[in-house]
């Protein structure tokens, strides 16, 4: 009968660390929790936070070797270097001791299980120093799971600890929350992985080139676990040997160089080069999301030289890229770059919701193609508001030499000049459109007697009858709305505020009561007019004639003929 082979283990759990020392990129909690056992200040409970795969469960399980390890020669107490050889620590590695219970809430999520856990609390450990009751995902509980567990975790017995994971910290109550010591495990820095997954390649015997790894480790996005399950994939795609090409192919990522040439194809305003790019690229085995993550990457890389000329540098990862992006940072402007940002990121959206990405993907080069050459709206009017001569003006813009910023356009420009293109025969016309602004408003008052100019009478209504006003000045308008008022009306005012007037205004939202509104502040000058004319002797007199009569409405009004003014004589 044939030999069975031997059962293979994946490399996150052949190599998952066993003590403080192994756990990488978390050395403020490592650093706390050794000063803790050192000094006997041990918490009953604690609560780990993290994404994935940065060793929440395994720094519970280090927690209870720690606290467990009676040492080779049995007469050890709690140490920061468990010594893996006593049988505390062996069965805590194999997941068989009976006094640390592991949980996983996400399928135990009840009251009932809860309490069917916590009923051992009162009982003594059996063959350990320290009871441990580790819950993975603990967010998932019910309410009342998590109830039933609040009086136990406020006053467990001192033999008792309980140890939490999760990787959705908001959703666990702040009851539990402030009873336990919390310890957010944060993402594991790419050089780091880098390091650490070449060191596992050496040991596993795989040569392994710095460019496939540093592939994965940014593919890992700080979790250690999905890394290793890339690397372990990586070697058997391999056959025993990491390649750069053989990674980009497995992850779908496109070679840099040819990500920096579509990119300079899309800024030189080429859209049918970079859609045969694109094709290429995809034919290749790329996706297309990554292909404009690519981008993203390079925009944001060229955006930081453009600030710091020294960004990137003594990172490996991104040393070989700043060369070709260099170049870029000095050519191009911020407002081009920050746009292309944008573009970028909704783009990704799009791509990522379309049934075909690679049609969605097209269509976003293509829109960042012809978009290059253009110049911001505030270069337009600047250009064309400064020169005699429009058209010339507007060629000297659409030659991509115009400064590459501007505030908030406080007049309009009365021109109309086409605005050549770059792009040859059938070139877009730009125009600049002819529109008088309105006055800044000096008072909140004023606001609203312009929506009602401009006949905005949704607007005008809710402004007089719901805005408690808080604070206001030319450009800034803090105020409080009433129940009735739409959640969107700030945004509404400002924009359309900043249409009519041309400036930038600030609507802020404010807890503090503010002034009446315009409503109430008239029926209340109303009432006061009334109250006056209700005690004029002669308007009582009719009053009192008429019995049931009531003043409806007093109005002012104003004097027929004006004062004279100072200096003027009055003919006798």
């Amino acid at each position: 009968m044939a030999e069975s082979q031997p059962v293979y283990r994946v490399l996150a759990r052949k190599y998952r660390p066993t003590t403080f020392a192994e756990l990488i990129g978390q050395e403020a909690m490592v650093r706390t929790l050794t000063n803790a056992i050192v000094s006997g200040r041990i918490a009953h409970a604690f609560i780990l936070t993290g994404v994935r795969g940065v060793g929440k469960t395994t720094t519970a399980r280090i927690i209870a070797r720690a606290l467990n390890c009676i040492g080779p020669d049995g007469s050890g107490g709690p140490t920061i270097s468990p010594c893996g050889v006593c049988e505390p620590c062996r069965a805590i590695a194999e997941d068989r001791h009976v006094d640390v219970l592991e949980m996983d809430a996400a399928s135990r999520t009840g009251v009932g299980e809860m309490r069917e856990l916590l009923d051992g609390v009162r009982y003594k450990p059996v063959a350990a120093r320290f009871k441990i009751y580790i819950i993975d995902e603990v967010h998932m509980l019910s309410t009342s799971a998590f109830n039933a567990l609040l009086k136990t975790l406020e006053e467990p017995p001192p033999d008792v600890k309980f140890v939490f994971a999760t990787t959705e910290i908001h959703k666990v109550p702040v009851t539990v929350l402030s009873r336990c010591q919390r310890f957010s495990l944060r993402r594991v820095p790419v050089d780091l992985l880098a390091s650490h997954y070449a060191a596992i390649a050496a040991k596993e015997g795989v040569e392994a080139e710095p460019g496939a790894i540093g592939l994965i480790a940014r593919a890992a996005d700080g979790s250690v676990r999905d890394g290793l399950s890339l690397l372990d994939q990586a070697i058997a795609l391999g056959d025993g040997r990491l390649t750069e090409s053989g990674v980009r192919d497995m992850l779908g990522i496109a070679d840099r160089a040819l990500v920096f040439d579509l990119l300079e194809s899309v800024l030189r305003g080429d859209a049918a080069g970079a859609l045969q790019q694109m094709r290429a690229l995809h034919d290749g085995g790329a996706d297309p999301v990554m292909v404009l993550q690519d981008l993203l990457d390079r925009v944001h890389l060229v955006t930081r030289l453009k600030i710091v000329a020294s960004a990137g540098e003594g990172d490996p990862l991104v040393e070989g890229e700043r060369a070709r992006a260099k170049p870029l940072a000095d050519r191009l402007g911020m407002p081009f770059l920050t746009r292309a940002w944008q573009m970028l990121l909704k783009g990704i959206e799009e791509v990522q919701r379309a049934p075909q990405p690679l049609q969605a993907a097209e269509m976003v080069l293509i829109r960042l193609a012809y978009v290059a050459d253009l110049p911001a709206p505030a270069d337009v009017v600047r250009a064309l508001g400064g020169s005699g001569d429009g058209a010339a003006a507007g060629a000297r813009i659409a030659s991509g030499n115009g400064a590459g910023g501007g505030g908030p356009v406080a007049s309009a420009v009365a021109r109309s000049a086409p605005i050549p293109s770059e792009r040859g025969p059938g070139a877009v016309a730009l125009a600049v459109e002819t529109r008088e602004l309105d006055p800044c408003p000096q008072s909140f008052e004023e606001v609203v007697a312009l929506f009602e100019r401009h006949r905005e009478s949704l607007l005008r209504t809710h402004l007089f009858g719901s805005v408690h006003l808080v604070a206001f000045e030319p450009g800034r308008i803090e105020l409080r709305l009433a129940n009735a008022a739409p959640r969107e009306l700030p945004n509404r005012v400002g924009q359309l505020l900043q249409q009519w007037t041309g400036l930038r205004w600030t609507i802020v939202l404010s807890n503090e009561a503010g002034a009446p509104t315009l409503r109430e502040q008239a029926e209340g000058r109303a009432a006061e007019m009334r109250n006056a004319a209700a005690a004029h002797p002669l308007v009582r007199a009719v009053l009192d004639t008429f019995p049931g009569a009531r003043i409806e409405e007093v109005r002012e009004i104003a004097p027929m003929v004006a004062a004279p003014e100072e200096g003027e004589g009055v003919e006798g």
